[in-house]
Formats: C-alpha cells, structure tokens, sequence
C-alpha cells in the first residue's frame, strides 16, 4: 500500500513517510542509565509521541527495560475530581499496556490506594512485579489541571525515592510545557510557576524542528515511492516557509500530492509549494487554529502585539518569553531579537486578528477594478478614503488590539480587495517601527508601509519615508503608499486629520502619504 504524508498523529513506518523518529532528540541514554526523572516538551504536532512511541519500543526490544508510553488525556474531563481522575487514567493505561508491552511485563492488578494514593501504589505494585526496570513515558502531561495535577505530580516525587525495584526507574514527562508553566487555578498567573511539586526532574529538553536535509530526505521518500520528482527548489522553499516545522512540512506535501498534482508524471516546483501556503492558511486547520487561539490570552497578547505594531516588547517577564518559545510560536533570531516562528505563521497571526473587522465590513462596492478586471490603484486610494471617513474610527472597536486597531481595519479593507483574487503578504518586526504589507493584484504591486504616531515621538513621517523607499526596492515596485495612523492622546479629530498628499522618496519613487 501506498504511504502517504500524515498531519493527524502519531507516523507508522510502513504507513507514512517519516524520517528516524528519535533523531530530533538528544540522546538519552544516560538518563536511562542513572534512572533519571526528566521532561520532554515541544510545540504541538512535532513529533513527540512518534519519537517516544518509537523510543519505548526500541528499550523494551533491547531487553534491559520495560518502557512504554501511557497517557493521562483522560484525566482532563476532572477537573477537580482525584479519585475520577486516578480511576480513569488508570484504566486507560491499563488498557495501553496491554496492547505495547509482552504478557510478562504487564501490571498484576493495579493497587487499591485512597484517593490521591492510586497512581503511586499501582506502579509501586508494577515495579515489585516486573521483572525488568521500568521507564514510564507519561504522554499529554499539561493536558490535566488544578488538584489533579498536583495530586499526579506530587505521587510521583514520592514514589521517586523507592526506584527502581519499588517504582519506575526512570520516568519522563511528555507535553507541550514545561512544568512551571502547567495549568492550575490558583494564583493570579493560572500556572504552577514552579517546579515543586517534581522538583526531582534532572533536566527539561526538547525536541528540534526538521533541518533542510531532512525536508529533503522527507520528501525524497515520496519520490522513491511514486516516481514524482520534488524539486530541490520546491524543498528548500518548503523548508524556508516552514522552518521545519514538522506539522506544516507534511502538511504543504499532503495538500501538493493529493489536491494540487496528483498526476506523479506532474514535477512538483515552487509554484505548488507557494499555491500549497495560500490554500493552508485560508484553510486555517486545526493545528494552525489552536495556534491563533492563544492570542487573546494576555501573556501571548503582551508580545504578539508590539510584534506586529513594531515597538519595542517593554516589561515582559522572562517565562512568558520562554512561554511563546516553547509554544513554537516564537523564536530567537541569531542575530538577537524574538521574532514569529516561521513566515507561515508570520503570516496566519494578523490574519486571525481581521477576522471580526472583516465581519464588521459594510458592504463595499468595488469601485477600484477597471472594466477588464485590473487593480486601478487611485480608485482603490479614493475608495478607501471614502470607507474610513465614514467606517475607520467605529470598526477602531472591533479588535482587542488595541495598539493596532487601525493596522488591523487596514488590513480587513484590503483583504476584501484582493479577495482570492490576489494576495497580501506582511512583515512586521519588534523594534521595526512600522509594518509593512504588499498587496499584488493581477499585474500590480503596490507596497503599503503602516506607521503609528504615538506620544513623547517625533512625527513619523519623515523616517517612514525612508522605510518605504526600501521596502519597495526590495518587493521591486516604483509605487507605494505611507500610512501615518495618529494614536496621540491629543490628536485632532478623525475627520480633520484624514488626508493625502504625494511624495517622492530619495530614491525617486512617487509615493502618497496617507494621514488618519
């Protein structure tokens, strides 16, 4: 049977196309061996439970150990509830064991313990029967709360102490934090904020994206396979709009093979990696969903937004920094500075963010296409003067954001122009001061830099100015617009301080300013 590319669970070998799972990982060898308790943590979707299935498999197969991955999803429908929580978690693994580990390994009967007891005395019992050490990888860690996890947590630092005849020998933590950032309901922060009730980890690792050889090893196998040629152009684009990621390389490769170039005599090229990103990010699937999801919440709110308004990030306390790091959301460029992860990413966040002013939209006439269907770019400057002179300031509201609502309308206007019709891509940066968007229709480039004049700042319009002439020289357009959105406190009335006017840059490029 054919294999195919998989972005809904854990890879099969004989499946799916994949790459040696526990490559990604540092070598843990020695954890094993000093009978370490520790903790894995990845962004969703990057192969952690592949890796760790693969893994568990490989020790119990060596013969030294008994390992196998269990999980404690379950245990999330309650909340508060130990004894619920413990019956269910247990019977699952129970359950799971019995299908991953050989008849001599398994559990006898897992221990009658009270409430809160339950989960130590059953691997307690487990270990005093097994005839080999166990290692326990405890899969979705941070999928369970409040008195739950702690009452988890605190049953395996005492069971710490009795390994590895009375409790497992080693013992790793599987999810998408680390344990200070697992969710509890006390405190003002909703996270533990420490490592105390297992503070008997000896360290937090995690596990890297794809590398470029490796998008090219991934998709060779379907080349192997089929015969369709992915072109080393094609994988290095996928690899420069993904980073690596390993949910999205897969996910740019399904939708190629499957919907856009199913005739395997069809080479795959750059045009269908390009054509792939659009039709994702329209999509906005699930894993790119839970990604947007997180950006009402304050602590992801407090970076993301002087991100795309290109200020300057201010008091963020360090672990929420490390928060959006090991979220996968974020990263930190070599050269210093955070920045979104990848441009796919870059992409899809201030996407999210015009859905509710798209919605909010009247319906807008478009006035700024020509007979033949062309872009006429001083229509579509006059049709949008005229909608925020009577719409802008109203649908200021519709978002959140509120450093960059205006940024925001912008946007949600000229998604409604190009309208599947074109594109607008956008490159926003901290400490950039500005963002800037180009908006390609048919034939027509037109670069947008967006500014906002804040308080105790010089008018920005002079170094905007500056920026436009090379954001142009870089998207190779002659033609451009500045917007200078004026967020002072004292600023004069929206309709007083609406208005255009033209410009030439240094380099000689026809721009016009467009105050709001």
């Amino acid at each position: 049977m054919a294999r195919w590319f998989e972005i809904a669970g854990p890879c099969q070998l004989d499946k799916h196309y994949m790459l040696p799972p526990t490559m990604r990982l540092p070598n843990l060898s020695r954890f094993f061996e000093q009978e370490s308790y520790f903790v894995i943590h990845a962004p969703r979707q990057t192969g952690k439970t592949t890796a760790m299935l693969a893994l568990a498999k490989e020790l119990t197969l060596n013969g030294r150990y008994a390992a196998v991955v269990v999980s404690v999803e379950v245990g999330n429908a309650f909340k508060h509830d130990i004894a619920g929580a413990e019956a269910a978690i247990l019977d699952t693994w129970r359950d799971t064991i019995a299908v991953r580990l050989p008849v001599d390994l398994q559990p006898p009967d897992w221990g009658n313990g009270a409430p809160g007891q339950r989960i130590r005395s059953s691997l307690q019992a487990w270990a005093q029967y097994c005839r080999l050490p166990i290692i326990l990888f405890i899969d979705e860690i941070d999928s369970i709360e409040n008195e739950v996890l702690i009452s988890v947590l605190r049953q395996l630092r005492d069971g710490y102490p009795n390994r590895p005849q009375n409790f497992p020998s080693s013992l790793v933590l599987v999810g998408m934090r680390d344990v200070r950032d697992y969710k509890v309901a006390d405190g003002s922060s909703g996270r533990l904020n420490t490592a105390s009730p297992f503070n008997i980890k000896v360290r937090s690792l995690t596990m890297r994206d794809f590398n470029t050889a490796e998008v090219a090893q991934l998709y060779q196998q379907h080349t192997d396979d089929t015969g369709q040629v992915i072109t080393l152009e094609a994988a290095q684009l996928a690899f420069d709009l993904t980073q690596g990621q390993p949910w999205l390389v897969n996910a740019l490769a399904k939708e190629i093979v499957e919907e856009l170039v199913i005739d395997t005599e069809v080479a795959i090229t750059v045009e269908h990696i390009n054509k792939a990103k659009e039709i994702l990010i329209l999509r906005n699937d699930t894993h790119l969903d839970s990604l947007a999801d997180r950006l009402e919440e304050s602590r992801i709110k407090a970076i993301i937004e002087p991100m795309l308004a290109g200020t300057e990030l201010g008091n963020v306390p360090n672990d929420d920094i490390q928060f959006v790091l090991d979220l996968g959301l974020c990263k930190m460029n070599p050269q210093g500075g955070l920045e979104i992860a990848n441009p796919i990413y870059r992409e899809i966040l201030p996407r999210v963010l015009t859905i509710t002013p798209m919605a909010s939209l009247p319906q807008i006439t478009p006035t700024w296409l020509t007979p033949k269907g062309e872009l006429d770019v001083d229509a579509l400057l006059e049709a949008f003067i005229d909608f925020w002179r009577q719409h802008g300031e109203p649908l200021l509201g519709t978002t959140s954001f509120h450093e960059i609502a205006p940024h925001i309308v912008l946007m949600a206007f000229l998604h409604r122009v190009v309208n599947g019709n074109g594109t607008l891509e956008r490159e926003y940066a901290i400490g950039s001061g500005r963002m800037d968007l180009c908006l390609k229709y048919k034939s027509v480039t037109l670069g947008i830099e967006v500014k906002a004049w804040r308080d105790k700042v010089k008018d920005p319009e002079a170094q905007g100015l500056v920026q436009l002439d090379g954001y142009l020289e870089r998207i190779k357009a002659d033609y451009g617009w500045l917007f200078v959105f004026d967020r002072r406190k004292n600023a004069p009335p929206f309709i007083d301080r609406l208005g255009t006017k033209t410009a030439t840059t240094s380099k000689g490029r026809s721009v016009v300013i467009i105050r709001a």
